[in-house]
Protein backbone atom coordinates (compact mmCIF):
# COMPACT_ATOMS: atom_id res chain seq x y z
CA UNK A 1 0.00 0.00 0.00
CA UNK A 2 2.88 2.34 -0.74
CA UNK A 3 1.19 4.44 -3.41
CA UNK A 4 -2.00 6.48 -3.38
CA UNK A 5 -3.32 4.61 -6.41
CA UNK A 6 -2.77 1.26 -4.68
CA UNK A 7 -4.61 2.44 -1.59
CA UNK A 8 -7.51 3.77 -3.64
CA UNK A 9 -7.73 0.48 -5.51
CA UNK A 10 -7.51 -1.39 -2.21
CA UNK A 11 -10.53 0.49 -0.84
CA UNK A 12 -12.53 -0.89 -3.76
CA UNK A 13 -11.26 -4.48 -3.65
CA UNK A 14 -10.17 -5.13 -0.04
CA UNK A 15 -11.46 -2.31 2.16
CA UNK A 16 -10.82 -3.86 5.58
CA UNK A 17 -7.20 -4.78 4.87
CA UNK A 18 -6.65 -1.42 3.19
CA UNK A 19 -8.12 0.62 6.03
CA UNK A 20 -6.02 -1.33 8.53
CA UNK A 21 -2.88 -0.38 6.61
CA UNK A 22 -3.93 3.23 5.97
CA UNK A 23 -4.69 3.93 9.61
CA UNK A 24 -1.14 3.04 10.58
CA UNK A 25 -0.13 6.39 9.09
CA UNK A 26 -3.35 8.36 8.47
CA UNK A 27 -3.34 10.90 5.65
CA UNK A 28 -6.48 12.36 4.13
CA UNK A 29 -5.49 15.32 1.92
CA UNK A 30 -3.99 13.45 -1.10
CA UNK A 31 -6.94 11.12 -1.59
CA UNK A 32 -9.49 13.89 -1.05
CA UNK A 33 -7.70 16.04 -3.62
CA UNK A 34 -7.63 13.12 -6.07
CA UNK A 35 -11.33 12.23 -5.73
CA UNK A 36 -12.41 15.87 -5.87
CA UNK A 37 -10.33 16.41 -9.02
CA UNK A 38 -11.87 13.32 -10.64
CA UNK A 39 -15.38 14.55 -9.85
CA UNK A 40 -14.58 18.03 -11.17
CA UNK A 41 -13.09 16.78 -14.44
CA UNK A 42 -15.99 14.41 -15.08
CA UNK A 43 -18.57 17.09 -14.32
CA UNK A 44 -16.86 19.78 -16.38
CA UNK A 45 -16.27 17.43 -19.32
CA UNK A 46 -19.94 16.46 -19.39
CA UNK A 47 -21.22 20.03 -19.10
CA UNK A 48 -18.92 21.18 -21.90
CA UNK A 49 -20.98 19.12 -24.33
CA UNK A 50 -24.33 20.14 -25.81
CA UNK A 51 -25.83 16.94 -24.42
CA UNK A 52 -24.59 17.79 -20.92
CA UNK A 53 -25.92 21.34 -20.99
CA UNK A 54 -29.34 20.22 -22.17
CA UNK A 55 -29.38 17.44 -19.56
CA UNK A 56 -28.64 20.00 -16.84
CA UNK A 57 -31.50 22.24 -17.99
CA UNK A 58 -33.88 19.28 -18.08
CA UNK A 59 -32.77 18.29 -14.58
CA UNK A 60 -33.42 21.80 -13.29
CA UNK A 61 -36.87 21.73 -14.85
CA UNK A 62 -37.75 18.33 -13.36
CA UNK A 63 -36.50 19.36 -9.93
CA UNK A 64 -38.51 22.59 -9.99
CA UNK A 65 -41.68 20.80 -11.06
CA UNK A 66 -41.13 18.02 -8.51
CA UNK A 67 -41.17 20.65 -5.77
CA UNK A 68 -44.28 22.32 -7.14
CA UNK A 69 -42.58 25.20 -8.96
CA UNK A 70 -44.00 25.74 -12.47
CA UNK A 71 -41.53 26.41 -15.29
CA UNK A 72 -42.81 28.64 -18.09
CA UNK A 73 -41.14 29.35 -21.43
CA UNK A 74 -39.31 32.41 -20.10
CA UNK A 75 -37.93 30.49 -17.11
CA UNK A 76 -36.82 27.62 -19.35
CA UNK A 77 -35.08 30.06 -21.71
CA UNK A 78 -33.20 31.59 -18.77
CA UNK A 79 -32.10 28.12 -17.70
CA UNK A 80 -30.80 27.42 -21.20
CA UNK A 81 -28.95 30.72 -21.30
CA UNK A 82 -27.33 30.03 -17.94
CA UNK A 83 -26.26 26.51 -18.90
CA UNK A 84 -24.82 27.75 -22.20
CA UNK A 85 -22.45 30.11 -20.38
CA UNK A 86 -18.98 28.57 -20.68
CA UNK A 87 -17.71 29.86 -17.33
CA UNK A 88 -20.85 28.63 -15.60
CA UNK A 89 -20.08 25.00 -16.47
CA UNK A 90 -16.69 25.33 -14.77
CA UNK A 91 -18.18 26.98 -11.68
CA UNK A 92 -21.02 24.48 -11.49
CA UNK A 93 -18.68 21.50 -11.83
CA UNK A 94 -16.34 22.97 -9.20
CA UNK A 95 -19.17 23.71 -6.76
CA UNK A 96 -20.63 20.23 -7.21
CA UNK A 97 -17.24 18.56 -6.74
CA UNK A 98 -16.50 20.60 -3.61
CA UNK A 99 -19.94 19.94 -2.14
CA UNK A 100 -19.72 16.19 -2.74
CA UNK A 101 -16.04 16.06 -1.78
CA UNK A 102 -14.46 18.24 0.93
CA UNK A 103 -17.73 19.65 2.30
CA UNK A 104 -19.32 16.20 2.59
CA UNK A 105 -16.18 14.62 4.06
CA UNK A 106 -15.73 17.32 6.71
CA UNK A 107 -19.40 17.27 7.68
CA UNK A 108 -19.65 13.49 7.99
CA UNK A 109 -16.30 13.21 9.77
CA UNK A 110 -17.34 15.83 12.30
CA UNK A 111 -20.74 14.23 12.91
CA UNK A 112 -19.32 10.72 13.30
CA UNK A 113 -16.50 11.93 15.53
CA UNK A 114 -18.96 13.69 17.83
CA UNK A 115 -21.40 10.76 17.99
CA UNK A 116 -18.89 7.91 18.28
CA UNK A 117 -16.57 9.59 20.76
CA UNK A 118 -19.45 10.84 22.87
CA UNK A 119 -20.80 7.32 23.10
CA UNK A 120 -17.34 6.07 23.95
CA UNK A 121 -17.08 8.61 26.75
CA UNK A 122 -20.52 7.67 28.06
CA UNK A 123 -19.60 4.00 28.11
CA UNK A 124 -16.40 4.81 29.93
CA UNK A 125 -18.30 6.74 32.58
CA UNK A 126 -20.75 3.87 33.01
CA UNK A 127 -18.00 1.43 33.95
CA UNK A 128 -17.86 2.56 37.54
CA UNK A 129 -15.46 5.48 37.66
CA UNK A 130 -15.56 7.34 40.98
CA UNK A 131 -16.34 11.12 41.03
CA UNK A 132 -12.67 12.03 41.24
CA UNK A 133 -11.65 9.79 38.36
CA UNK A 134 -11.95 11.52 34.97
CA UNK A 135 -11.76 8.48 32.74
CA UNK A 136 -14.07 9.58 30.01
CA UNK A 137 -12.93 9.19 26.44
CA UNK A 138 -9.66 7.39 26.01
CA UNK A 139 -7.06 10.02 25.13
CA UNK A 140 -5.17 7.38 23.14
CA UNK A 141 -8.28 6.48 21.15
CA UNK A 142 -9.13 7.52 17.59
CA UNK A 143 -8.54 11.16 16.76
CA UNK A 144 -10.39 13.30 14.25
CA UNK A 145 -7.49 12.84 11.83
CA UNK A 146 -8.09 9.09 11.77
CA UNK A 147 -11.80 9.48 11.09
CA UNK A 148 -11.16 12.14 8.46
CA UNK A 149 -8.84 9.68 6.72
CA UNK A 150 -11.46 6.93 6.77
CA UNK A 151 -14.20 9.16 5.32
CA UNK A 152 -11.84 10.59 2.70
CA UNK A 153 -10.82 7.16 1.45
CA UNK A 154 -14.42 5.93 1.46
CA UNK A 155 -15.06 8.74 -1.03
CA UNK A 156 -13.17 6.69 -3.62
CA UNK A 157 -16.44 4.81 -4.18
CA UNK A 158 -18.29 8.03 -4.98
CA UNK A 159 -15.52 9.08 -7.37
CA UNK A 160 -15.81 5.71 -9.10
CA UNK A 161 -19.55 6.32 -9.47
CA UNK A 162 -18.79 9.62 -11.20
CA UNK A 163 -16.37 7.96 -13.63
CA UNK A 164 -18.90 5.27 -14.53
CA UNK A 165 -21.95 7.55 -14.62
CA UNK A 166 -20.49 10.26 -16.87
CA UNK A 167 -20.34 8.26 -20.15
CA UNK A 168 -23.64 6.56 -19.28
CA UNK A 169 -25.27 9.95 -18.70
CA UNK A 170 -23.98 11.15 -22.06
CA UNK A 171 -25.54 8.18 -23.85
CA UNK A 172 -28.78 8.58 -21.89
CA UNK A 173 -28.70 12.37 -22.38
CA UNK A 174 -29.51 12.80 -18.71
CA UNK A 175 -27.68 14.12 -15.68
CA UNK A 176 -29.74 12.00 -13.28
CA UNK A 177 -27.78 9.19 -11.64
CA UNK A 178 -28.04 5.96 -13.67
CA UNK A 179 -27.42 3.84 -10.58
CA UNK A 180 -30.53 4.62 -8.54
CA UNK A 181 -33.07 1.91 -7.77
CA UNK A 182 -35.77 3.62 -9.81
CA UNK A 183 -33.86 2.59 -12.97
CA UNK A 184 -35.04 -0.97 -12.30
CA UNK A 185 -38.70 0.08 -11.98
CA UNK A 186 -39.33 2.00 -15.18
CA UNK A 187 -42.99 1.03 -15.06
CA UNK A 188 -43.56 3.39 -12.12
CA UNK A 189 -45.03 6.85 -12.58
CA UNK A 190 -42.21 9.39 -12.13
CA UNK A 191 -44.42 11.56 -9.93
CA UNK A 192 -45.38 8.73 -7.55
CA UNK A 193 -43.94 8.83 -4.00
CA UNK A 194 -42.41 5.37 -4.48
CA UNK A 195 -40.61 6.40 -7.67
CA UNK A 196 -39.28 9.54 -5.99
CA UNK A 197 -38.06 7.50 -3.04
CA UNK A 198 -36.36 4.92 -5.26
CA UNK A 199 -34.86 7.77 -7.27
CA UNK A 200 -32.94 8.89 -4.19
CA UNK A 201 -31.58 5.45 -3.25
CA UNK A 202 -28.32 5.08 -5.19
CA UNK A 203 -26.55 1.71 -5.29
CA UNK A 204 -23.13 3.36 -5.25
CA UNK A 205 -24.09 5.36 -2.18
CA UNK A 206 -25.12 2.12 -0.47
CA UNK A 207 -21.73 0.66 -1.43
CA UNK A 208 -20.05 3.80 -0.07
CA UNK A 209 -21.98 3.40 3.20
CA UNK A 210 -20.79 -0.20 3.56
CA UNK A 211 -17.17 0.79 2.89
CA UNK A 212 -17.48 3.67 5.34
CA UNK A 213 -18.89 1.30 7.95
CA UNK A 214 -15.94 -1.06 7.41
CA UNK A 215 -13.46 1.78 7.90
CA UNK A 216 -15.17 3.02 11.05
CA UNK A 217 -15.34 -0.58 12.29
CA UNK A 218 -11.59 -0.96 11.87
CA UNK A 219 -10.95 2.37 13.58
CA UNK A 220 -13.31 1.95 16.55
CA UNK A 221 -13.26 -1.86 16.79
CA UNK A 222 -17.03 -2.10 16.52
CA UNK A 223 -19.21 -4.59 14.60
CA UNK A 224 -19.36 -3.70 10.92
CA UNK A 225 -22.91 -5.00 10.44
CA UNK A 226 -24.29 -2.82 13.22
CA UNK A 227 -22.59 0.27 11.85
CA UNK A 228 -23.68 -0.47 8.28
CA UNK A 229 -27.29 -0.93 9.35
CA UNK A 230 -27.22 2.31 11.34
CA UNK A 231 -25.70 4.30 8.45
CA UNK A 232 -28.07 2.74 5.91
CA UNK A 233 -31.04 3.47 8.15
CA UNK A 234 -30.06 7.14 8.29
CA UNK A 235 -29.71 7.21 4.49
CA UNK A 236 -33.12 5.63 3.96
CA UNK A 237 -34.66 8.08 6.42
CA UNK A 238 -33.21 11.02 4.48
CA UNK A 239 -34.54 9.52 1.23
CA UNK A 240 -38.00 9.23 2.76
CA UNK A 241 -37.86 12.84 3.91
CA UNK A 242 -36.86 13.97 0.41
CA UNK A 243 -39.70 12.02 -1.18
CA UNK A 244 -42.12 13.37 1.41
CA UNK A 245 -40.96 16.94 0.79
CA UNK A 246 -41.62 16.58 -2.94
CA UNK A 247 -45.02 15.03 -2.29
CA UNK A 248 -46.05 17.75 0.14
CA UNK A 249 -44.86 20.48 -2.23
CA UNK A 250 -47.43 19.35 -4.76
CA UNK A 251 -45.11 18.56 -7.67
CA UNK A 252 -46.55 16.56 -10.55
CA UNK A 253 -43.43 15.33 -12.30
Amino acid sequence: MSSLAARMYGVIRHPRVTFTAILQAPSWAPVLLATTTIAFLCGMGFLRTEVGRQALVDQWERTAIAFGQPVDDASYARMEETAANGSFSVLYAAATALANGPALVIAISGLLFFVLNRRGADRGNERGADPGNHRGADPSGPRYLHLLTVVSYAGVILALRQVIATPVDYVRESIASPTTLVQFFTMLDESSPLARFLGVIDLFVVWWIVVLAIGVSVLYQRPTRRLALAFTGAYVALALLAALAMAVSGGTA
